[in-house]
């Protein structure tokens, strides 16, 4: 099974997936299903902290991290127990059975991956220079959500590791506990204590050691995330420096998924060490060296009667410079104070976490509620200096205006579903500097706008453009302090005249042809949602009639839509359909894919802004809700050469992806809004387990836990432009989110429970509401939603047209009508 960074990579290497892998048994916690914490380290009483669960996502494919990080910070300060292979692109499986050490840089639930930097590991005895093998198969867990099955080799999360020698440890199960801004493990190979907390940009760790003499720090400059478990982690540049007897600096220039980013790094111990040894290539330098350069560098800093008391490091890190780097460790960690340190951390999150506060009987939906919104915090990470210095696109170093912060880390074709919604509403002042660094990296970057940015450089990961809905969502829902003026004349170069992936074939025959480019199909349906976007910045621009010729073009949908057999399809450039042609498979020719982490059963249901017109091309409103319907019940088989990615299987709707998150929304868009209801109640809790495996599908820095947290709410973007969301099934009791201005939005539902999903009534501010929708601008002027729920379906709510949610800027009752060439 093909990876997507293996197959963008034309590898073609095969990803093995593993045995059906059972429920995993909720983690450390007490009577009320909740965490456990450290000794000594609860939250205060009352706070919503205490929901959140570190250790969901960490097994299966969610590729999530338990380690301390601070709500977007720079700084993911997090053990490492592999750094190879699919499953290791957080640095982190909860079965993987021995530690690494740890390092400051880590991605939350992505399928691709990099990072892993500056890792330290504290150990005695002899300096083992290399981590040992992980002891297992070089092949990937299967997960409960897993869509395709996998031949060859399985891991499941009972599968029994025997790590080979080297520095790394197995550790204590019991003894690993977490929490937002703190992390503890005890490594019981050398019987160790280790700590873990950050800043914004740095991190503090604290280790407590128990056997007598003399120990050291392992510090691995040459670790960090590879693809390839044969080929090391390719790095160059790379230099560490001793200053005196406390402080290591270094820096290195890696080339993995993020080509050519560079990393600083400084480091502080608190104990004086007696010796510092330098390595390069496993070889150790002359006696005295204190500065080395070359590829693979490595430290040993010794600590004399190690047990003494506590060893604390802490390390800044920056993308600008070694100064850059102390700078931010001496101004974000002036003392030794690492209690201290972790509850500021622990306060920052809750305050975050208390920006929706919510109700429910149920302990399980408040440990996921919270546990989902934790890790929509986690991305954008922080990407300036604490003086405003940043490595840009451009790979130079530039400063950021007065009083806003750079960012990095966007998986756009994610977040823009979910994520970025939700962050308009609970995050709102924290969005003009989000969009402003996307304006800036489009400027900065050689190759135009973002599309997967990480660590100052673009990775190409992924199809469309979607930064462009980002910019657009917030000038539409009306955010100021943007710099959209710099922003259009980008954008409207991109949609009109580069040459970039397949966009001459689509400006030229309105489709991109699956016989002349990869992921064909998947690409026209995602620029036609992009057309979209760009046509809004348009308007603003005052270019009415290139507004107009773009949302015309973003009907181009319709070129690859087959009504013989209401299925998108892939199509060859002289206009013929594509065969060999399969709703299941991925694509005609074993040279490529025609659909992105998707197939034509999903990607049939893409259309996200023209629901209306589109449906006109099925033979009208009751032929597309029997399809939608059918994707939901047909066969969940998936043929053996289906990426990873596709899981969460519910028919051919793939959950554990991010394409069809909007699709049991669309019901609404057919007058049926109590099949969302049904849909959306059944997702939530079937999708979205307590556990390890509690992710169908990669968390994807922020968007399978953000359609959770919508979802809950009872609100969904399906067309996050047009800023209205759909409603759904209210999982809560009772939500209050504060809003800009200190304003407060407030959800109520009434006769809610496991059994009742359905909306009956609903009032706004204690008037009827008979709509299936709400714009933005009437949420965020607050006020109180209140869903009245039962047993049975109301099938009127929502079926009148004029409550249906428009689509293309106008209500369900205008007339549309495309053909399908």
């Amino acid at each position: 099974m093909v990876s997507r960074r293996q197959f963008l990579q034309g590898m073609g290497a095969l990803a093995v997936l593993g045995s059906p892998l059972p429920a995993f048994a909720t983690r450390f916690a007490d009577a009320t299903g909740v965490q456990k914490q450290a000794s000594g380290l609860s939250p205060r009483t009352g706070g919503v902290s205490r929901y959140v669960d570190l250790f969901i996502g960490t097994g299966g494919h969610g590729h999530t991290y338990p380690g301390a990080s601070m709500p977007f910070g720079m700084v993911q300060l997090s053990p490492d127990t592999n750094d190879a292979g699919w499953d290791a692109s957080s640095g982190y499986h909860q079965a993987d059975g021995s530690i690494m050490g740890f390092s400051h840089t880590h991605l939350s639930g992505t399928g691709a991956a990099d990072m892993l930097d500056v890792l330290v590991m504290p150990a005695q005895g002899p300096v083992l220079l290399q981590p040992g093998a992980r002891g297992l198969p070089d092949v990937n867990y299967h997960s409960q959500f897993d869509g395709a099955p996998g031949p060859g080799p399985q891991l499941t999360a009972n599968s029994k590791a025997h790590p080979g020698n080297g520095y790394r440890s197995r550790f204590d199960r019991a003894s690993e506990h977490a929490r937002p801004g703190y992390y503890t493990v005890h490594l019981t190979d050398h019987d160790i204590l280790a700590e873990l907390t950050t800043s914004m940009r740095a991190g503090m760790h604290r280790y407590t050691f128990h056997g007598k003499g003399d120990g050291h720090l392992l510090v691995d400059l040459a670790h960090g995330f590879h693809d390839d478990y044969k080929t090391p982690c390719k790095v160059t540049d790379a230099q560490l420096r001793v200053i005196g007897n406390d402080t290591l600096v270094g820096s290195r220039h890696v080339h993995q998924w993020a080509d050519g980013r560079h990393i600083y790094f400084a480091m502080k111990v608190s104990r004086p060490f007696s010796q510092a040894t330098l390595y390069s290539e496993d070889a150790a330098a002359p006696s005295g060296t204190s500065e080395l350069k070359g590829t693979h560098l490595k430290a040993a800093l010794h600590i004399d009667d190690v047990a003494r008391e506590p060893v604390l490091v802490k390390v800044g890190i920056s993308a600008v410079d070694i100064d850059g780097a102390l700078r931010n460790l001496e101004t974000e960690m002036p003392a030794w104070d690492f209690d201290q340190l972790q509850q500021t951390a622990a306060e920052t999150w809750e305050r975050e976490l208390s920006r929706i506060r919510v109700e429910t009987s149920s302990s399980r939906n408040m440990r996921v509620f919270y546990t989902a919104l934790y890790h929509t915090m986690l991305a954008p990470t922080l990407f300036s200096d604490v003086d405003g210095r940043y490595r840009g696109m451009d790979l130079k170093i530039h400063q950021v205006p007065e009083g806003q912060n750079n960012y990095s880390t966007y998986s756009l074709w994610d977040i823009y579903r979910a994520q970025a919604p939700l962050l308009t509403l609970y995050q709102s002042e924290r969005v003009p500097d989000f969009v402003n660094c996307l304006v800036r990296m489009a400027e900065e970057s050689p190759e135009g706008p973002p599309v997967w940015p990480l660590q100052g450089v673009e990775t190409g990961c992924m199809i469309g453009y979607h930064s462009v809905v980002l910019i657009a969502e917030a000038q539409a829902k009306g955010f100021t302090g943007i710099d959209y003026d710099k922003a259009w004349p980008i954008y409207r170069k991109r949609a009109m005249d580069d040459d970039y992936r397949g966009l001459p074939y689509y400006r030229k025959l309105g489709y991109i042809p699956s016989d002349k480019d990869w992921e064909a199909v998947s690409k026209t349906l995602e620029y036609a949602y992009d057309d979209w976007a760009v046509a809004h910045l348009a308007d603003a621009a005052g270019e009415k009639q290139l507004a107009e010729a773009l949302r015309q073009r973003s009907r181009n949908y319709r070129n690859v839509f087959d009504k013989k057999m209401n299925f998108v399809r892939p199509r060859g450039v002289n206009g013929e359909w594509l065969e060999p042609f399969d709703p299941r498979g991925m694509g005609h020719s074993k040279q490529w894919r025609d659909f992105t982490e998707s197939n034509s059963w999903e990607a049939t249901f893409l259309n996200q802004h023209d629901l209306y017109a589109y449906m006109d091309l099925f033979g009208g409103q009751d032929v597309f809700e029997r399809k939608l319907d059918e994707l939901f019940t047909t066969s969940s088989k998936l043929p053996s050469d289906a990426p990873p990615d596709i899981a969460g299987m519910v028919g051919q709707y793939s959950h554990g992806n991010e394409p069809g998150h909007h699709m049991a929304y669309l019901y609404a868009y057919t007058g049926s809004h109590y099949k969302t209801q049904a849909r959306v109640r059944m997702l939530t809790v079937t999708m979205y387990p307590p556990e390890p495996d509690g992710l169908a599908g990669n968390e994807d820095c922020g968007q399978m836990s953000a359609w959770y947290i919508m979802s809950a709410l009872g609100l969904y973007s399906v067309d996050p432009v047009s800023t209205n969301y759909v409603f759904g099934s209210p999982l809560l009791d009772k939500a209050e989110i504060d809003l800009t201005g200190g304003r407060k939005l407030e959800i109520r539902t009434i006769n809610n429970g496991p059994d009742r999903p359905y909306i009956q009534s609903m009032t706004w501010n204690g008037n009827p509401w008979t709509r299936s929708w709400i714009s933005h601008a009437e949420l965020v002027a607050g006020g109180t939603l209140e869903f009245h729920m039962g047993a049975t379906p109301n099938r009127q709510f929502g079926a009148d047209p004029a409550d249906r949610p428009p689509a293309f800027g106008m209500p369900a009752t205008a007339a549309v009508s495309v053909d399908a060439v």
